[in-house]
């Protein structure tokens, strides 16, 4: 039990901030730094009890690597999208119910920039998380907040700059992205982080 409730504490952290710091008055073009270190230091806080996903892409990627165990899968991305959800009526109360214009993306654009930023996400959580060249290192958080720095800055305004189902389920909820248009994320952050997790296992045949 108490993975699943570091799960839902760090994900719902981080789907706060997201709201917080892009619903106005936030905190403008430094939103994605603000976002990353979040997600930087719940991994920091919480990766010692439950690995730190906060993410189902990442959750979906760790069990294909092998380090999580099927009968977690569920649990796991339950309680992030219960934590991105319960994140966003936060985020209505604190910024008042504002009326949201819903970003309306091209979709092909989207998918692509939202499948490369997960991939590249899961492919750096698998390598310095859970690969045994890096084992003990003390840069894991660094490195994973700050691939999601880069691809906020990159490529949210392509697509939003998910990079999250829960993220995703969070925002749509919020009204930043529209019911529509959820799918986007979801094919998008799925296949990005099962695709990371295959060219991990390629690359790391030896593990």
């Amino acid at each position: 039990m108490n993975k699943y409730i570091v799960e839902f504490i760090g994900t719902f952290f981080l789907v706060l901030v997201v709201g917080l710091t892009v619903i106005d008055p936030g905190a403008g073009m430094l939103a994605p730094l603000a976002i990353g270190c979040t997600l930087m230091i719940m991994v920091y806080a919480g990766g010692p009890i439950s690995g730190g996903h906060y993410n189902p892409a990442v959750t979906l990627g760790v069990w294909m690597r092998g380090k999580l165990e099927k009968k977690e899968v569920l649990p796991y991305m339950l309680m992030q999208i219960f934590g991105g959800v319960v994140a966003a009526f936060i985020v209505g109360f604190q910024k008042g119910y504002p009326a949201l214009t819903p970003m309306v993306p091209d979709v092909t654009k989207a998918v692509l920039n939202e499948f490369l930023f997960t991939f590249a996400l899961v492919y750096v959580v698998l390598n310095v998380a859970t690969s045994k060249k890096s084992a003990g290192n003390s840069y894991f958080g660094l490195a994973i907040g700050f691939t999601v720095v880069i691809g906020a800055f990159a490529g949210g305004g392509i697509s939003g700059g998910a990079y999250n189902p829960a993220v995703a389920v969070g925002i749509t909820t919020m009204g930043l992205a529209s019911f529509s248009n959820i799918w986007i994320y979801l094919v998008g952050n799925f296949a990005g982080g099962a695709a990371a997790a295959m060219i991990y296992k390629i690359v790391n045949a030896d593990e």
